[in-house]
C-alpha cells in the first residue's frame, strides 16, 4: 500500500511516501480501509527532529482516519462498517492513518453516526473530537445558554470547530486570534465578535483581572491560558487541550481559590469508549447543521503532507487539512 513515512537517523528527518505492508501489532487489532485522514498539530509534532511524542524512529504518520473496517476478529465489526479511527498510539508509536489501510485496536475506533459521512468524519478528524468534548465538559459543569465563552487559536483545527458547535448549541463564542484577517471568516463560523491575543485579559497591575469569560476552551496553552485564567468569572471552567504556546504554564493559584475556576484538561487519545460515544452522538446530532466545505481549508493526497505539516507547523491554515486515500468514498473530495 502507498503511505506517508516519517523516519529518523542520527538526526536528520526524512518525510516521504512509499510502499509499506499494512503493521499489525496484536491479532485483535481491526483493519481499516481509510478513505479520508487530516493534518493534525500532533501530526506535526511527530514529524520533527528531535520529537518528544514520536515513540518510533520510523512509522507511517497520521493520528486519525475514516474509512471501512477490511476485517476484524469476533463477530462485533462486519466489513463494510463505517468508523473514525483515532487515539491509542496511532500515528505516534504505531503506524497511522496516512495510508491506504491501518490496523488499530478496537478500543481506538468509534462507529459513526449515519448523518456523518466520512470525509465529513476527517473535517471533524480528532480536532472536532476535542472541540466537542471541549464544549461538553463546559455544559456538564453548568454554562448556562447565551454564555460568553472565549475560544483561543480559534482559526486552528479545534478552535475553529469550537467556536461552530457553540455557536449551534445556543452560545456565544468569543474568537481570539493573532490572524485578524480571518475575522470575517471566524464570524461567518458563528463567532459573536472576534478579538486580539492582547484583548484576552486586561488589569495586568494586579493579581486578577475582570470577570470577563462564562467559560474557555483553550487550545493554546502557555502565556495565553494564564492570562484567560485571570479574567475567568467566579465558578466557571477553561477546557484546554492546546499546546501550540507551550506545554509549560506559570500562573497563581488566585483564578482558582478566590474565584472557584476549574481548569479541565481535554483527552482524545486514551477516551474511554463511553466518552468516544457520547462525543460522536452528539457530532452526528449537529452535523445536519454544519457547512463542513467552509471549515476545509484544502483537501490533498500523500504528496501534499509534507508542506501542509509545516503550514501547521508555522501556524499558516485555516480550519482543516484533508488527505484523501482514493479508495471508494460515501462523498468526492
Amino acid at each position: 500500500m502507498r503511505a506517508f513515512v516519517i523516519s529518523e537517523a542520527n538526526g536528520q528527518l526524512i518525510c516521504e511516501q512509499r510502499d509499506v505492508e499494512p503493521s499489525r501489532i496484536d491479532q485483535n487489532d481491526v483493519l481499516v480501509r481509510v478513505d479520508y485522514s487530516s493534518v493534525n498539530f500532533k501530526d506535526a509534532m511527530v514529524a520533527s527532529a528531535p520529537s518528544r511524542v514520536r515513540r518510533r524512529d520510523t512509522l507511517v504518520g497520521g493520528v486519525d482516519a475514516a474509512g471501512v473496517v477490511e476485517s476484524a476478529p469476533g463477530d462485533d465489526l462486519t466489513p463494510g462498517t463505517r468508523v473514525a479511527v483515532h487515539g491509542g498510539n496511532l500515528g505516534v508509536g504505531r503506524d497511522g492513518g496516512f495510508a491506504e489501510f491501518v490496523f488499530a485496536p478496537r478500543r481506538c475506533l468509534s462507529l459513526l453516526p449515519p448523518t456523518i459521512s466520512l470525509r465529513d468524519a476527517m473535517v471533524m478528524g480528532t480536532a472536532g473530537f476535542a472541540a466537542m468534548a471541549s464544549v461538553l465538559a463546559l455544559e456538564d459543569r453548568g454554562l448556562a445558554p447565551g454564555a460568553q465563552v472565549l475560544v483561543t487559536g480559534a482559526t486552528g483545527g479545534v478552535g475553529s470547530q469550537a467556536v461552530t458547535y457553540l455557536a449551534l448549541r445556543g452560545y456565544a463564542p468569543v474568537a481570539s486570534t493573532g490572524s485578524p484577517s480571518e475575522a470575517k471568516w471566524l464570524l461567518d463560523r458563528g463567532a459573536a465578535r472576534v478579538i486580539s491575543r492582547s484583548e484576552i485579559s486586561d488589569r495586568p497591575e494586579r493579581m486578577l483581572g475582570s470577570e470577563l469569560w462564562d467559560g474557555a476552551v483553550d487550545c493554546v496553552g502557555g502565556k495565553t491560558l494564564h492570562q484567560l485564567l485571570r479574567s475567568m468569572s467566579y465558578g466557571t471552567t477553561v477546557a484546554v487541550s492546546g499546546v501550540v504556546a507551550g506545554a509549560e504554564m506559570a500562573t497563581t493559584l488566585y483564578p482558582f481559590i478566590t474565584r472557584a475556576v476549574a481548569l479541565v484538561g481535554i483527552d482524545a487519545v486514551e477516551a474511554t469508549a463511553t466518552t468516544r460515544q457520547r462525543v460522536w452522538q452528539t457530532l452526528g446530532e449537529v452535523a445536519p447543521r454544519i457547512d463542513f466545505l467552509s471549515l476545509v481549508d484544502r483537501v490533498i493526497g500523500l504528496e501534499g503532507i509534507a508542506s501542509a505539516l509545516e503550514d501547521v507547523r508555522a501556524g499558516r491554515t485555516r480550519g482543516r487539512i484533508l488527505v484523501h486515500l482514493n479508495h471508494h468514498s460515501d462523498e468526492s473530495p
